[in-house]
């Protein structure tokens, strides 16, 4: 009788270990913005399942996260968190009820998205690109440059995706409307 309570709490213990060893759900976000003269960008993010309904979520909740810039649909580099440098610029805010990376005035502060860019998007690095938007513009570093002409103004809505886009590099408005 022994054998068999000692067998059950075992059993009742490696059923618990197990359960709280498993992965948790993410929830995967797909990104896809607009800029101007032909820039555009795509990407993805993901955080625990239990922050879907948050607030707010920033660069602290965030598990995976991964962008790449074009223009005119060719490559112009990617970033991606699993590739972040400690000097790095790493910034976020997303707003998951709505669906959006709040813009401008929208969260206090001197940028609103920081993706190894800061809010003078220069310091993406040399063969680095980077993303930024702040209360000046909403655009793209690449080399180490600001590439101004990439740039949307500051209170332009930047929306997620809930599915992959169907055009690898988001240049379809209808993606982003």
């Amino acid at each position: 009788m022994m054998w068999r309570l000692l067998s059950l709490r075992a059993l009742s213990l490696a059923l618990v270990l197990a359960l709280s060893a498993a992965p948790a759900q993410a929830v995967t976000i797909w990104i896809c913005w607009q800029g101007s003269n032909g820039y555009t960008m795509s990407g993805r993010m993901e955080f625990p399942d239990r922050l879907r309904d948050a607030d707010i979520i920033t660069q602290d909740d965030v598990t995976a996260f991964q962008i790449t810039g074009y223009r005119d649909g060719i490559a112009l580099g990617s970033w991606s968190l699993a590739d972040r440098q400690d000097w790095q610029t790493w910034y976020l805010r997303y707003l998951p009820r709505e669906q959006i990376f709040p813009t401008n005035d929208r969260i206090p502060g001197p940028f609103d998205q920081g993706w190894n860019a800061d809010g003078t998007a220069t310091n993406c690095g040399l063969g680095g690109f980077g993303f930024n938007a702040g209360n000046y513009a909403q655009d793209f570093c690449l080399d180490g440059v600001w590439l101004e002409e990439s740039g949307m103004p500051p209170p332009t809505p930047f929306y997620a995706l809930t599915e992959a886009p169907y055009i690898a590099d988001c240049s379809d408005p209808a993606l982003v409307s």
